[in-house]
């Protein structure tokens, strides 16, 4: 039986999310939102460039988003650079300088600061690209085909 569709984006952080992703994709970056991961956590954004460098985004509508929300952390072992996007009119002072930051609204983003990278190992890297292949190729026959029932996670 198939499970509810996943939210995607709250109505607070679609707009950072499109940007986010229009962003990415200058940058040569093909991205995924809400991706499942090993240790249990889902990743707002995780994208993977040409030569398979993978980034994790994570969007943040509000302080107190950020302020409650400490899980980011536990994705720094799934990625070789962990970034925050936020909105233009979000604080970003509050936001940890060990990230990089994307400020994005609904038309474009703009990578304020680059992220330090931390290489994935050759094991977790192979995993996350299959992961990410299937989830990718999941959510396009869920759309071609909504009877194939298909379970989204």
């Amino acid at each position: 039986m198939p499970r509810r569709p996943l939210a995607f984006a709250t109505t607070h952080t679609r707009p950072v999310l499109r940007g986010t992703q229009r962003l990415l994709r200058s940058l040569n970056f093909e991205s995924l939102s809400e991706v499942s991961l090993a240790n249990g956590r889902r990743a707002d954004v995780l994208a993977v460039g040409r030569d398979g460098e993978t980034w994790i985004i994570e969007i943040k509508s509000s302080i107190a988003d950020f302020r409650t929300d400490q899980k980011w952390h536990e994705y720094r072992e799934y990625c070789d650079a962990l970034l925050f996007a936020v909105a233009p009119d979000f604080p970003s002072e509050i936001l940890p300088t060990d990230a990089g930051l994307i400020l994005a609204d609904a038309y474009a983003g703009e990578l304020v600061r680059a992220a330090p990278r931390h290489p994935l190992t050759p094991a977790r890297r192979k995993a996350l690209m299959l992961s990410f292949a299937r989830t990718a190729a999941t959510r396009l026959l869920a759309r071609i085909d909504p009877g194939a029932g298909i379970a989204m996670d």
